[in-house]
């Protein structure tokens, strides 16, 4: 018997784990042993899983469920190599409940990490109109698995050193980090440019750090001026007409 061909070159890097993380979220591997598939409203996304798997396959267009209009990108491959790799990390067919753990190296967590966000993780950001000054903003990962979501907050929790806290929903759960252990995890994600990354997040992202470092100097005086002034502070400008943002 011949030696098996594989169209993915099996070995970890920043461009590999962070294709595993796109699959881990919005992958599929198929119950036929050999084919994996990728699916995503973003072609951008689509194309960035091609080039970092180095795989040449068509893309194609797919609806969801019991949807007719075909507004979704998919690309489906086959390579049993690759597919029995995915399963020796801990991924498998209808994973979506059953994900748990995954062996993701240490090396290339972040990576692994920020696929995830892409693929299933999103950024939002408000005013609070409670207090002066107050602008919050959270990064989420979703799973329809507690155990997976459990395994990812550890994970997190051992390399940045930041706890989040869990929110369950009507199917999912969600992981959710706020504002300064939000740019920790931010800056450990995107450690360096020209990552493979979703574009319209990161420019989200870094519009939302813009606006929390101008409210954060906008608190410090607001708080100088109230302790120097007494019951007479002076007036500070606040940022209120910052837009929110969801992705």
């Amino acid at each position: 018997m011949g030696i098996r061909k594989s169209k993915v070159h099996i070995e970890w890097s920043a461009d590999f784990a962070y294709a595993i993380g796109l699959i881990t979220t919005d992958g599929n591997l198929s119950k036929d042993g050999r084919h994996i598939s990728f699916t995503s409203k973003d072609k951008e996304l689509i194309i960035t899983f091609k080039k970092c798997l180095q795989i040449e396959n068509k893309i194609g267009r797919k609806g969801r469920g019991s949807q007719l209009e075909k507004k979704y990108y998919d690309v489906q491959f086959g390579d049993i190599n690759f597919y029995e790799f995915l399963q020796s990390i801990g991924l498998s067919p209808h994973k979506s409940k059953t994900l748990s753990s995954l062996k993701i190296p240490a090396a290339f967590f972040f990576d692994f990490l920020r696929g995830c966000f892409d693929g299933d993780g999103s950024v939002y950001s408000y005013w609070d109109k409670r207090w002066r000054s107050s602008f919050m903003f959270y990064f989420s990962f979703c799973s329809a698995s507690i155990e997976y979501t459990n395994w990812l907050r550890t994970t997190i929790k051992k390399h940045a050193n930041v706890n989040g806290h869990i929110n369950k929903g009507a199917r999912i759960f969600q992981l959710k980090y706020a504002k300064k252990e939000a740019e920790i995890l931010f800056n450990k994600m995107f450690y360096r440019s020209n990552l493979p990354c979703l574009r319209r997040k990161i420019e989200k992202i870094e519009k939302i750090l813009i606006i929390n470092r101008h409210a954060d100097v906008v608190e410090s005086v607001d708080t100088q001026a109230r302790g120097a002034c007494g019951s007479n502070p002076v007036e500070v400008q606040v940022l209120s007409s910052a837009p929110n943002f969801e992705l």
